[in-house]
Parts: structure tokens; C-alpha cells; sequence
């Protein structure tokens, strides 16, 4: 670089012949170096910012796929059979192929009004233990995963779920419980319940947009959809 700005300076005094211009020019353009230098690496810097934040959100979304195809999605079936008014906001949860941002976020603003009034009774508690029993190892090592930093929202549902499951396993009977334990019960489930149903409607849009084969597949395996079925017709 030195060599090639010696020949280049010496091309410019054999053209010109006036040495005091190009040391003035060289002056100036060591003057704005710094500058130059600065504004260089401002601009690198936030490129490899934007690269580390997209590869980022490309890996949490890859742990929330692996917890929906695991846990959230039959979660979500424990869930909603429960409720007994989830026919007020199933109809907007059928997710369809040709659905923009607009209809997300219609959806999301209609799932933060919903009371979900879910029924501790009508779960089949046993079931549900025995469920989140098996996925203990696999909740465990998504709350330790670092990633799971970026994402505060999600990080509170794999806390909701983890708490659930923690309460389930410290009953040793789960028929016959008091009014007061099914409404405590009820409480634990509905916090888990509301912030699954919100995260299930943000990853289906980050399909729909980034990855349409598998944004396919979840469509047609949607919980809230009765009429559901992998097979295409």
C-alpha cells in the first residue's frame, strides 16, 4: 500500500511538477484521515451488528420451533379443549395462507382482550402431568439456552409452562381436589395459556414470512382449526 502511494504521488509530480500542491493535498488528506477512518468503521460495525442480530433472531426462532413441534402445539390442544369460550376467538386463530401483517395484527390485538377462562376442572390434569413430566429435560435445557435472553416474552412462557409443571408434579393426587387448589390451579393455566396462544400467532407470522413450506405445515396442523389435517387435499 505504501509502494503503490509512493508511485501513485510520483505519477501526480511528473503530470504536475509543483511539489508544494501535492504536499498540500497531502496534508488535507491526512487532515481527514481520522474522519475517513472513523466513519469506515461505524459503518462495518453496524453491518456486523445487523449480521449478529439477524443470525440472532434466525437461532431463537429456531428454539421456538423446537418448543411449538415438542410442547407449545399440544399445549395448546390441552388448552383450548378447556376453555369453554374459545369458540369466541377460534375463527380468528385459523390461520390462512394468504393472511399479510394486517390480519396478525388484528389477531393479536383481539388476544389481549380475551379472557381466557379456562377451567381447571375440564383438563384432564393426569394427562397434562404426565405430558410436561416427559418434556421436564427438554424445558430445562431451553430456559438455560443464552438465546432465550433476547426473547423476554417467550422466556415468561417457558417460565409459566416450567412453573405448571412443577406444580402438577408436587401433587401426588390430582382428583378431588379443593375448590381453592382448582381455582390456584386455574391461575397457573391461564397465565401459561394466554402467553402460549400470543407466541403461537408471532411464530406463525415469522414462518409465513421467512419460511412458507414450514408456515404449510403448521396451517394445516393448526390446533385451533377442527377441521385440521397434514395430509394436503
Amino acid at each position: 500500500m505504501i509502494s503503490s502511494s509512493v508511485l501513485l504521488y510520483s505519477v501526480e509530480y511528473l503530470i504536475l511538477g509543483d511539489s508544494s500542491t501535492i504536499f498540500m493535498a497531502f496534508l488535507s488528506n491526512m487532515a481527514f484521515l481520522p474522519i475517513n477512518v472513523l466513519l469506515v468503521s461505524m459503518i462495518i460495525h453496524q453491518l456486523l451488528n445487523d449480521m449478529e442480530k439477524k443470525n440472532r433472531i434466525e437461532k431463537l426462532n429456531m428454539v421456538i420451533g423446537t418448543f411449538f413441534s415438542q410442547t407449545g402445539t399440544r399445549l395448546l390442544v390441552f388448552f383450548s379443549e378447556a376453555d369453554p369460550r374459545i369458540g369466541e376467538i377460534r375463527k380468528y386463530l385459523v390461520v390462512k395462507k394468504d393472511w399479510g401483517e394486517k390480519d396478525f395484527a388484528d389477531v393479536s390485538r383481539r388476544l389481549k382482550k380475551y379472557d381466557y377462562a379456562v377451567k381447571a376442572d375440564s383438563l384432564d390434569l393426569a394427562n397434562l402431568k404426565d405430558f410436561l413430566e416427559q418434556r421436564s429435560d427438554s424445558l430445562l435445557r431451553l430456559l438455560e439456552n443464552p438465546v432465550m435472553l433476547e426473547h423476554e416474552t417467550f422466556t415468561e412462557l417457558l417460565m409459566a409452562v416450567f412453573h405448571l409443571k412443577e406444580e402438577l408434579l408436587n401433587r401426588e393426587e390430582l382428583k378431588g381436589l379443593p375448590v381453592s387448589d382448582l381455582e390456584h390451579l386455574e391461575g397457573d393455566v391461564k397465565r401459561a395459556y394466554s402467553l402460549l396462544v400470543y407466541e403461537w400467532v408471532a411464530y406463525m407470522e415469522y414462518l409465513k414470512i421467512n419460511y412458507p413450506y414450514l408456515f404449510s405445515l403448521s396451517m394445516r396442523t393448526n390446533p385451533f382449526d377442527q377441521e385440521a389435517s397434514a395430509v394436503v387435499k
